[in-house]
Formats: structure tokens, C-alpha cells, sequence
């Protein structure tokens, strides 16, 4: 029996990789997943939408494709610049080295063909100081030709490009000085007895030298990570060099850079939680079925419940507690929840924050309505009383400190909420004082930013903690905001 062949997909360009097996429509359904699995969230009514955009597009202007694929399929800000790279993926602008037959300067080169690196640093210096309309173009054709020589080596694989491997040759630091010299040259027609510039007109050129340079290893970046695409596949490519959103990253392993993004979703979280906070208000305040009334009215019809009676709406603002690990392991989640609290603050009739290393002390007055919370939290760590011993967590000397000292701050009308990992570094986890707390507060929740699978491993007491009080794992900001819409009360 002869055995049918499934055909492979036809070659791109020059044989560089297959073609979309269902053409255009095929392509843009594999970027859409590509957005997908990054985190974007995408739909069918998206998708649509983006087929529909691009059949009024010319296809040839990636700007004006880029623009409208993004019209169509990005919801938030935030999430600009992960369709940006995943778009310079998909849709690359060009296959292998560009051709710039119109560039308007050449490369420095020594007399054996190679490039002058040192020259090429005072080229990139002027492109970047100079005030052109054309400042990208004439960077991003220099840059092929960086990428392509210094930024090229051989693997056991091949030849590929290595981005960190042009970043050294090109030597960002020197060239960030020889830009600051740029910018803060006096014009060529200045009087020669000129006065040297204001220091806020240096700190501008330093911030505007620092700003050029960063587009440069941008420039770069996306350079390097287009002609290894070519060789490796776009999807391989895509796996590593391109960041999921913000609000999956691991809270744990998030950079510094990640917690920056984080800090600029607060505000739209913010703004969907209290908006759900306050439909949720709005639907409860007519008040629910008084079952035992509306049966009492029927018996004068019969037995059947016609006009049904409500109880009573007893609406009121609940107060907040909060309890949060500071230590170096979770910072950077204790950050991002404090920072969510402060947003919410408004929702509440009084907020209260306690933050404790191995001992507790309240930190209220630090994260009042006007204060900046980045500077807000450095001066709480540097100013409150929250290191007693050796500064590793001790969440049993915290809970004890905070009953002994704070407990008059849980009421029946209270709602606490604690924020910690549940690492005690072996010491005594105070079980008792935790249970004592419960029974204060009318609400006690923990949000734990690590796996539910570690809560009883080392020298977690997560697993004995969940005995006494909710325990929700939150280790992203999505599960975050999920937890805090299901948990806040009306």
C-alpha cells in the first residue's frame, strides 16, 4: 500500500523558514496566539477585527500595519510594548541584512575593511545629538550594519548574533558621554564669553543623553533578536526574549524592571476593583428577602407570597487592617499589595497598615493620601521599628507584637488582611496569637505569593497558618486582582 506524504509548507524567502500554511490569515492567527500565550488578552472579536483591519491596510507601511493591528488588538497601554516586539517578529522589516542604498553618511572603516570602533562611536554620538526628523531611520540603518559585523560569532550551530556581543563593541557608556558633550555644546554662533548652562539645563541633557542611548540598545535589541529568529524560528525566539505582561510575572522572580511595569497597573486595577466594589455596594442595597415577613404578609392572600418583603440595607464602609511581610524575600509583592491598598483607600472608612520583618509597628502615618509610595515605603523600612533581632522574618514575635500592642485595632467591623510568604526560619510560628485575631476581625484573609505546592515544604508555616485563617496564593497580579475582587467586602 502506498504511503501518502502530508506536503511540508514552502519555503519563505531565500529558504528562510516555511511560509503560513493558510497564507496571511494563517500568519496573523499565529501572531494572535503568539499575543495569547504572552498574556494579551485576545479573543475571537479581536482577531476578526484585525483580519478586517488589515484588508483596508497597505500591507508594504509597516507603521500604518503596525498601528492598525494595534488599534485592533491591544486593550491597554501596558501592554504596548510586548505587541511591539512580538509584532517586529511577526512581521520583520526585512529578511537578512537590509539594504540601505540611501544612507546618508558611512561606516568608519580601518584600512583592512574593518570597522573603526572608535570612529563609529563619534558617528552614533552625532546621529543621536543631532535634532533629525530622521533620527530612527538613520539609526536603525547604522545598527544593521553593527549587528551584522560586531555583533556576529560562530556557534556549534552556526553563525548567529549576539546582542550583548554589539553592546560591548559599541561601548554604550562612552557613547552616552560623547552625547552628553553633544547635547551641551553651545551653538557654533555663540558668543565665546557665553555662560556655562544652568545645572537643570546639564541634568536635562544627562536625562536626554540617557533616553538616546537606551533607544540605541533598543535599536539593537530588536535587530539581534530578528536575524536569530531567522535561524531559530520566530516561535523559539519568542519563548525567551519576549517578557509576558506585568501581571503574570511571578511576583518572586520579578526584576526590577518587571516591578516598574507592575507600579503602572496600579492604577487601572485599582479603578476595576472599585468599580466592582461599588456595583457590588449598589446590587446589595435594596437589601435581600425577608423570608420570615413575606411569609407573615401572604396569609392575607392565601398563602402566596405576592408582595415580597426586604430586609432592611445597613450599608457602611468597612474598616481595613493590614499586615505585611517586609522582608527581602516578598518585598516586592508586599510593594505592589500596599500600593493596590493605597489606590482602594477610598473605599474604605479607615485603613490601617502594620508591617513587620521580626517584629510589628504600624506604618500608617507613612502612606497618607498625598505621599508617594516608592519613597513612603523606603522611609518605612528605614524610620519604623520592624527589625528587634537579627532582621529574618519571625512571623511568630510579629503576630504576638501586633496582639499585644495593636489588638484594639481589630473590631467586629473589621477586615484583616495579612500579606506574607509564611517563613518563619524555623521559630516559633504563634499559632495562638494568629487565632486570637481571627476571632477579632469580622473578615481575615492571608494572600500568599508563593505556590501552594511549597506551603509545607522547609521552613514554611503556611500549611499549619491555613488551618486558622482563608490562605489564597497569589503570585501573579492577575491572581491578585482576582482574589481582592472576590474578597472585598461590601
Amino acid at each position: 500500500m502506498a504511503q501518502h506524504q502530508i506536503p511540508k509548507p514552502p519555503k519563505g524567502p531565500g529558504g528562510r523558514g516555511p511560509l503560513a500554511p493558510y497564507g496571511l490569515p494563517g500568519h496573523l492567527a499565529g501572531f494572535v496566539e503568539a499575543l495569547r500565550a504572552k498574556g494579551l488578552p485576545v479573543g475571537p472579536a479581536e482577531t476578526v477585527d484585525a483580519g478586517r483591519v488589515i484588508t483596508h491596510l497597505d500591507l508594504l507601511d509597516r507603521a500604518v500595519l503596525r498601528e492598525g493591528l494595534a488599534c485592533a488588538l491591544v486593550r491597554r497601554a501596558t501592554h504596548r510594548p510586548i505587541f511591539d516586539d512580538l509584532f517586529d517578529l511577526w512581521f520583520p522589516a526585512a529578511v537578512g541584512a537590509k539594504v540601505t542604498p540611501d544612507a546618508k553618511f558611512d561606516v568608519p572603516r580601518t584600512p583592512d575593511g574593518d570597522i573603526d570602533v572608535p570612529a563609529l562611536r563619534d558617528l552614533l554620538a552625532e546621529i543621536l545629538a543631532s535634532d533629525s526628523m530622521d533620527l530612527q531611520d538613520d539609526l536603525d540603518s547604522l545598527v544593521t550594519i553593527i549587528v551584522d559585523e560586531l555583533g556576529a560569532y560562530r556557534s556549534i550551530n552556526g553563525e548567529s548574533y549576539s546582542a550583548y556581543q554589539a553592546m560591548q563593541s559599541v561601548a554604550p557608556d562612552v557613547v552616552m558621554k560623547k552625547v552628553l558633550d553633544g547635547l551641551l555644546k553651545p551653538p557654533a554662533d555663540a558668543p565665546e564669553n557665553s555662560e556655562a548652562p544652568e545645572p537643570f539645563a546639564e541634568e536635562i541633557a544627562k536625562r536626554n543623553a540617557a533616553e538616546l542611548v537606551s533607544r540605541l540598545r533598543g535599536s539593537i535589541e530588536r535587530e539581534t533578536r530578528r536575524r536569530v529568529a531567522e535561524r531559530l524560528g520566530k516561535e523559539k525566539v519568542t519563548s525567551y526574549a519576549v517578557p509576558k505582561v506585568a501581571e503574570q510575572v511571578d511576583f518572586l522572580r520579578a526584576s526590577d524592571d518587571d516591578l516598574a511595569a507592575l507600579r503602572r497597573t496600579v492604577a487601572p486595577l485599582a479603578r476595576l476593583l472599585a468599580t466592582r466594589l461599588a456595583a457590588r455596594r449598589k446590587r446589595y442595597r435594596t437589601g435581600a428577602i425577608d423570608i420570615r415577613r413575606t411569609m407573615r404578609k401572604s396569609m392575607t392572600t392565601g398563602g402566596v407570597p405576592i408582595d415580597l418583603v426586604l430586609h432592611t440595607p445597613r450599608p457602611a464602609r468597612p474598616e481595613l487592617v493590614v499586615l505585611c511581610d517586609m522582608s527581602g524575600s516578598v518585598a516586592g509583592f508586599s510593594n505592589f499589595t500596599l500600593q493596590l491598598v493605597h489606590a482602594l483607600r477610598e473605599q474604605f472608612s479607615r485603613v490601617r497598615v502594620f508591617a513587620f520583618i521580626d517584629t510589628t509597628d504600624e506604618v500608617t502615618n507613612f502612606l497618607d493620601a498625598g505621599s508617594e509610595l516608592g519613597v513612603a515605603v523606603s522611609r518605612m523600612i528605614r524610620e519604623a521599628r520592624l527589625i528587634t533581632y537579627d532582621g529574618h522574618s519571625d512571623y511568630g514575635h510579629a503576630l504576638g507584637t501586633f496582639v499585644e500592642k495593636f489588638g484594639d485595632a481589630l473590631t467586629s467591623r473589621s477586615s484583616l488582611l495579612i500579606l506574607g510568604d509564611g517563613r518563619t526560619n524555623y521559630r516559633d510560628p504563634n499559632l495562638a496569637a494568629l487565632a486570637h485575631m481571627v476571632t477579632l476581625a469580622k473578615h481575615a484573609h492571608w494572600l500568599n505569593p508563593e505556590p501552594a505546592r511549597q506551603w509545607a515544604t522547609g521552613d514554611s508555616a503556611a500549611e499549619a497558618y491555613r488551618q486558622l485563617i482563608p490562605m489564597h496564593e497569589c503570585r501573579t497580579a492577575e491572581h491578585l486582582a482576582a482574589v481582592v475582587a472576590r474578597l472585598l467586602p461590601v
